[in-house]
């Protein structure tokens, strides 16, 4: 059992994937770990007793649960993880590791094998479109808009004009 528990904790809806899903996850980011993998006491009415039913896990030192649910529900758009990147290697790398639908990609918007949408961004974009002055803000936000993979040196070299 955790000792120290959040109040809030995200939950990911899987058909069956929970376990499979909340490894490849955590493979990819730092302080991210699997915290408990919990099987079902009993038979319900997508599996049987013994199988996986919840695994809570923490990514890059946020809490989160996935379950088996069943084919019920489905991820879309409506809700996506973002991912605060240091630079464009991390970018790149990320971008590799978690877009499995190459069409969907818009804006730094991946969607994974799960279907889970995540948003790939360097940090410098959050800057420019916060720090900067309107002229340079609308620059950032157009050439932003024209981009599949988001692309640093693009960015700013769109900040600078």
């Amino acid at each position: 059992m955790i000792a120290s528990r959040p109040k809030i904790i995200p939950c990911l809806w899987f058909e069956k994937q929970a376990e499979e899903a909340a490894r490849f996850y955590v493979s990819l980011l730092p302080d991210s770990r699997i915290d408990e993998v919990q099987t079902s006491p009993g038979d319900y009415p997508n599996g049987k007793a013994g199988d996986v039913i919840l695994v809570e896990f923490t990514l890059a030192g946020s809490r989160y649960t996935a379950l088996n649910g069943g084919p019920e529900f489905q991820f879309n758009e409506a809700i996506s993880l973002q991912i605060d990147c240091d630079d464009q290697a991390e970018v790149d790398r990320l971008t590799e590791a978690l877009s499995a639908v190459p069409e969907a990609e818009q804006c730094g918007w991946v969607k994974d094998r799960y279907g889970l949408s995540w948003q790939i961004v360097p940090r410098i974009l959050t800057e420019l479109l916060s720090d900067g002055a309107p002229d340079v803000k609308l620059r950032v936000f157009n050439a932003m808009m024209e981009m599949k993979r988001l692309n640093v040196a693009a960015l700013e070299a769109a900040a600078k004009g």
